[in-house]
């Protein structure tokens, strides 16, 4: 399979950016494909954005579906479907979609599920998501104000699923998991497994490498990760760059609690001539929380592309998917190039088409990272990311 393109399917961007840059981490080419043309005839791994969280079943499975089509012609050998860490938004319709788009060329594929990133505290154990040890619904997640999450327990937020136990004790451990994940996809088109820790990742990615294109996974970044050198990668890593990103425009369009506290945390740190704010603007009255999305991403695009045509910043820092997807549709920009990661779950790469060509860009899904994280982003970018290309 090392010659294969690898298609990733998320949906929303900064889900697309933090799992294609596993592949980039293991040696792939790695692109986060805003247009409809994907590049072809290049081993790559190619992410495209569906927008599909916040839809309905049936418009999530529509789109979904479109996306596997296309990165099926642009010669995808393997598929991952990614979803949201915390189980936010139309899961059972972007699964639904997938699977009737890959299964025209393998009519007998099911999905496995395993949203678990422990490395950023999302665990699942006996078939139950947490956060931090708290179940998913009684986070964060759970008060969303657009897609908010009523369950914790993976068969009941997937209807019809079934859990098949990650854990097999055993030199032949990967091999029984791939064989009772067969027999699992056989009687249900969705298969849940629990992970706890990487080491629970890394035993299921050796089972679904195992399987093939046969299993779609369905995951978070964690489970792509662990994927990601199994279907392929290499040992071949950039030569770093040791130059700096000055100016720099941090655009926060996430109303997640994590990410307003790490803007707070930047305010606090005192003022930064080389620093931009940009935010979601006020609400609108009587507009639903999607109507309410959807004009804050627009016109916090238009207020970006504004001061990046004043001001010709070397960096742009997006927190939240919704706006960083409107910011880079209105610069006009093809793709990103990924190529690297700032933090855990938090991707950088270079914009690609449009007039800011070549600008770094970096991306933050909103409920990922500590208070500090936006600080520390911005202290590393002016250490060690070049500025343009």
């Amino acid at each position: 399979m090392s010659g294969d393109t690898v298609g990733v399917v998320a949906d929303d961007l900064t889900g697309a950016g933090d799992c294609v840059v596993q592949f980039a981490r293991a040696g792939w080419p790695s692109h986060l494909v805003l247009g409809s043309e994907p590049p072809a005839g290049e081993r790559a791994a190619l992410a495209l954005v569906t927008d599909a969280r916040p839809q309905d079943d049936a418009a999530a499975a529509h789109a979904t579906a479109a996306a596997v089509r296309t990165l099926a012609d642009a010669g995808a050998g393997r598929l991952y479907l990614k979803i949201d860490s915390t189980m936010r938004g139309s899961v059972p319709g972007q699964v639904a979609g997938a699977l009737d788009a890959w299964r025209t060329e393998h009519p007998a594929a099911f999905a496995v599920v395993c949203p678990g990133y422990p490395a950023l505290g999302r665990t699942v154990r006996d078939g139950v998501l947490r956060v931090d040890g708290t179940p998913v619904a009684e986070s964060a997640a759970g008060r969303d104000p657009v897609t908010p999450v009523r369950d914790s327990d993976l068969t009941r937020l997937l209807p019809g699923a079934v859990r098949v136990p990650d854990r097999i004790d055993g030199a032949d451990g990967a091999k029984e998991l791939a064989v009772r994940l067969a027999d699992a996809g056989r009687d249900s088109d969705v298969v849940v497994v629990d992970a706890v820790d990487d080491a629970d990742l890394d035993h299921l990615a050796e089972a679904l490498a195992l399987l093939g294109p046969l299993a779609v996974p369905v995951g978070s970044a964690g489970l792509a990760a662990a994927l990601a050198p199994r279907w392929g990668g290499t040992t071949e890593r950039p030569e770093p760059d040791d130059a700096v990103a000055e100016r720099v425009v941090v655009v926060l369009s996430s109303l997640h609690e994590v990410s307003l506290r790490q803007v707070d945390e930047l305010v606090r740190a005192g003022p930064d001539a080389r620093t931009t704010l940009a935010r979601t603007p006020a609400p609108v009255p009587g507009a639903t929380g999607r109507e309410q999305a959807e004009r804050a991403a627009s016109t916090l695009a238009d207020t970006v592309a504004d001061v990046v045509a004043r001001t010709r910043p070397d960096a742009l820092v997006l927190l939240g998917g919704d706006g960083a997807r409107a910011v880079l549709a209105r610069l006009g920009a093809r793709s990103v190039r990924v190529t690297g990661s700032v933090a855990e779950g938090v991707p950088l790469g270079r914009l690609v088409g449009g007039p800011a060509d070549g600008t770094v860009v970096v991306t933050k899904a909103g409920g990922f990272g500590t208070d500090r994280t936006v600080v520390d982003v911005l202290a590393h970018l002016r250490r060690t990311v070049p500025t343009r290309r």
